[in-house]
Formats: structure tokens, sequence, C-alpha cells
């Protein structure tokens, strides 16, 4: 494999993603029904211009999916979501070849399509519940993005529980990542899952200690956007009303070692980027 532990440069399919600053992930939803910006983007003209707009604004990486996640979403069949996202994914990779593109999805037929058609990265939020998914990742020399979560999206939120947060997250991403390196695959990024599972407070510690997963050995992707941690600590504010807020969070998670934002306001995430880079380079 091109990478055995995370340096700055981490290879998938044949390129390299230079993490010796923050890169910044924006977010294609191509869904009539996530959280922030569903239905926005599920026509293929409309979610090219949208790609080229982020690209233009700084993201380095794109996340295309086809399957809302928010707290209380029902899941989609795989036909359904590769009808979404495969004829974007088709034009978008031919279209901006510079562009490092994710595929997120937990379903391994979809992946697969979707690494049939050139993306580099798949984006699993269910936390390597199909574990083919890494031997899949595997065999495209792709890069798989590991993310903690706590139940599935309809039940998550219900009542989640922790005996302490940050170990627990850790130990689970630490025996995740051991399935993984058994199927030969060590691109890895990891996630702690802002919100999937979890409280203000459990998403709050998160943050606060996400150091402490640096000693896992690969990369550390950070995804608070605009959700509903940040409408909590606003006390109540709706997701419109988040865009500083999310700001905020993911300035605060660069200097706890995040080595990748997830976003859906590339432009305000990229300005931060700039003043992140620059301060602390002194």
């Amino acid at each position: 494999m091109a990478n055995s532990k995370f340096s700055n440069q981490f290879s998938v399919r044949g390129k390299d993603l230079v993490l010796s600053s923050p890169k910044i992930m924006g977010i294609l939803n191509a869904t009539p029904d996530s959280f922030s910006d569903g239905g926005k983007f599920n026509q293929t003209d409309e979610a090219l211009n949208r790609i080229g707009r982020m690209i233009s604004e700084g993201a380095a990486i794109i996340d295309i999916g086809g399957e809302s996640t928010r707290p209380g979403a029902e899941p989609v069949s795989e036909e359904e979501e590769i009808d979404r996202v495969i004829p974007i994914i088709e034009k978008a990779v031919k279209q901006f070849p510079d562009t490092f593109f994710s595929i997120d999805t937990t379903k391994y037929k979809v992946a697969r399509e979707a690494l049939e058609r050139g993306v580099h990265l798949v984006n699993d939020v269910s936390g390597l519940k199909e574990p083919l998914l890494a031997g899949l990742c595997a065999e495209y020399d792709a890069g798989y993005i590991l993310m903690h979560t706590q139940g599935n999206p309809e039940t998550m939120q219900e009542n989640p529980t922790y005996d302490e947060v940050t170990n627990d997250v850790y130990l689970f991403l630490k025996q995740k990542i051991a399935l993984a390196e058994e199927r030969e695959l060590d691109t890895i990024i990891i996630d702690p899952g802002i919100g999937f599972g979890k409280t203000l407070e459990h998403n709050r510690k998160l943050i606060a200690d996400l150091d402490a997963f640096r000693s896992l050995g690969y990369p550390i992707m950070v995804g608070a956007s605009r959700k509903s941690m940040i409408g909590d600590i606003l006390k109540g504010r709706d997701v419109n009303g988040r865009l500083i807020g999310t700001i905020a969070v993911h300035y605060h998670a660069m200097l706890q070692g995040a080595n990748i934002i997830r976003v859906h306001d590339v432009k305000e995430a990229h300005d931060s980027l700039m003043v992140y880079n620059v301060l602390t380079s002194v």
C-alpha cells in the first residue's frame, strides 16, 4: 500500500493529498432530505455547478452523498442511491481532474460503482459495519474514511450513552483500524463522528480531546458543519444561522490536530484556513 502510517503526504489512487496544512472537504448532497441543503443539488447540472464553485472557493476534496444521514433519516435502497450519485460522479471526476472525490456511503455496491468511476475515497459513516468496504478500498488503492457512530441515523440521537466518550471512541476506532489493516488497507482517515449518536457534551469533549486521536497514526477529519451542537450552543439557532459557530468549532479542531474539515460553506472555511495557516506558521 501507499501509506504504512500517516505522514504529511497521503496517497490514494496515484494522487498525493498533501496534509502539511489542513484541507477542506466540500459537501455535495444529492438528496431531497439532507438537514441543511436537501433538494438543492440533486440534479446533475446543478450539482456540477456547485462542485465547480466549491473548488474555486478552496475545496481540495468533494464529498458526494446520495443518502441523508441526519438524525431520524430513513435509509434508501442501493439502486436509488446509485441513481442519485453516479451520473454526478461520472461527469465530475472527468470535469475536475485535479480534485479529490469522495463517495459518502455505507453500501458496498454504491462504493464499488463510485470507485469504478474514479472516486478517490469512501466516506463510511457506519464505522466499517460492512468490513468488505476495507478490502474494496484496498483493491482500488483508495482511501477510506472511518467514522465513529453509535446506532444508525434513524435512532442514534435517542439516548446516546458512553462510559467515557473519548476513550470509548478511541477504542472503537483502534479496533476498526486493526480490522481494516487485516484487509491490507492502510490509507485511512479517522473521524470521531461529531453528532452521530452523541450529546452536546459528548461532542464538546471529543473536540477538546481531539489531539488524543493522533496516536492512532492516521489523518483526522472533523465535520461539525451546521450541526445541532452549534444550534444548541447558540441557544436554539436554526441551521441557516450556524455559519460563524461552524467556523469557530472547526478552527478549534484544526488547533487540536484536525487535518481535514468537512463543510457546507467552503469560501468561509477557506478564509479561516488562510488565517490559521498564517498564525500557526509563526
